[in-house]
């Protein structure tokens, strides 16, 4: 079946990729994953030279846990605008095992005592926060104050207060902030985005989107502390995000409740699910839902001439997707290399990032008010 019916809708749909930047990146994104060979130091070195040479920017990841080592180390193999030049752990198991994999001189390697000292190396652009949420407030402002540019993993922060300072200690220091949206790379995603946002089955109706899976005990993900609340710091801000970006448009409201503790142990200090709902301009009803006690992976969106949706929705790659037209067909991206060459991109041709720290702060703020309409059982006026 086609995806699209006519000449004028293919160009429109390729044309809506191309202003949001998929293909301005300048990257190849069916380019193979080749891999990093042992070096010694002085190979190490000259690689760095080399990259640096070439006009890429040179990125440290700070926290070296599961999404640094499965997908952003992996996806810097795969970039034309940056490259892994350092990285940042309190272990020092992970760093030897790092250094050796993939070619990184011991002058680029930092633990959170000696973070600070990042400053003095020019091998080193930008900074990728990859902590647990707690955390990224403080290592944003600290790489900031040491006049490095940052990527934040989301959610950005806990609370919107600890937005504002990260937010304001990047202006202070003339750096540029910019939040881990992956998805905003990723041609479904897109095509859900040029589909709503045009209005091409007609006015959005109402909107669905639920993501959750089984958190096993133990995780930092399941200690409020850290994780700044459940699922739906981790996986409910997908949602949010989808809710807006297919829109195009912000939520003016929200009520939410609170789903059953069937593990008090596991959940003492976070939900075990919650589901919410937005009311959007012109009457669209968003329901979202996350849980880390069961398996939801889909986002849905019923409009005046058909229902559109993706399932599974949020995943790292697989993504499938149909419309009124049919199956939606991609090609496979990496999507958190598109995500990191386009922001290198826009500091070396000096233009604002897509994905700013404004909007990690927005999400927060929302994230906060659906805790708050969960908790009071009212509906919670948005800004």
């Amino acid at each position: 079946m086609k995806l699209i019916e006519s000449s004028f809708k293919l160009h429109s749909r390729r044309k809506f990729i191309y202003d949001l930047g998929i293909a301005s990146i300048g990257i190849s994104t069916l380019s193979l994953f080749s891999g990093f060979k042992s070096h010694d130091e002085d190979s190490s070195k000259e690689r760095i030279r080399k990259e640096k040479a070439s006009g890429k920017l040179g990125i440290a990841l700070v926290g070296l846990g599961s999404y640094a080592g499965g997908q952003l180390a992996p996806a810097l193999s795969e970039t034309s605008n940056c490259f892994l030049a350092g990285i940042v752990t309190g272990t020092p198991e992970k760093a030897e095992t790092w250094k050796t994999k993939y070619g990184i001189p011991a002058s680029n390697i930092y633990d959170y005592k000696n973070f600070d000292q990042i400053k003095n190396n020019p091998d080193i652009d930008i900074v990728y926060v990859v902590l647990p949420n707690s955390m990224h407030a403080e290592y944003v402002i600290r790489a900031a104050q040491a006049g490095k540019h940052v990527i934040c993993e989301k959610p950005m922060a806990i609370t919107v207060d600890d937005c504002d300072k990260m937010i304001a200690a990047c202006k202070k220091a003339d750096r540029i902030l910019g939040v881990g949206y992956r998805l905003h790379y990723d041609p479904y995603h897109l095509e859900m985005m040029r589909l709503g946002q045009q209005k091409i089955h007609g006015n959005i109706k109402s909107m669905s989107a639920g993501f959750a899976f089984n958190a096993h005990k133990g995780q930092w993900r399941l200690d409020k502390a850290m994780a700044g609340g459940g699922p739906l710091m981790d996986l409910g801000i997908y949602c949010v995000q989808a809710f807006c970006y297919v829109t195009g448009q912000t939520p003016l409201s929200v009520t939410a409740k609170e789903g059953p503790k069937t593990d008090p142990e596991r959940f003492a200090t976070v939900e075990q699910s919650l589901t919410w709902q937005f009311e959007m301009p012109g009457g669209i009803k968003a329901e979202g839902f996350s849980s880390y006690a069961d398996s939801r992976n889909t986002l849905k969106v019923e409009a005046e001439r058909g229902a559109y949706e993706l399932t599974p929705a949020f995943n790292y790659g697989g993504i499938r997707g149909k419309g009124p037209d049919g199956n939606l067909s991609f090609p496979a991206v990496n999507q958190q290399a598109l995500q990191m060459d386009d922001f290198a991109l826009s500091l070396i041709r000096k233009r604002p990032v897509r994905l700013p720290g404004e909007m990690g702060k927005r999400d927060v703020a929302y994230l906060q008010a659906i805790y708050q309409a969960m908790r009071s059982g009212q509906k919670v006026m948005l800004k």
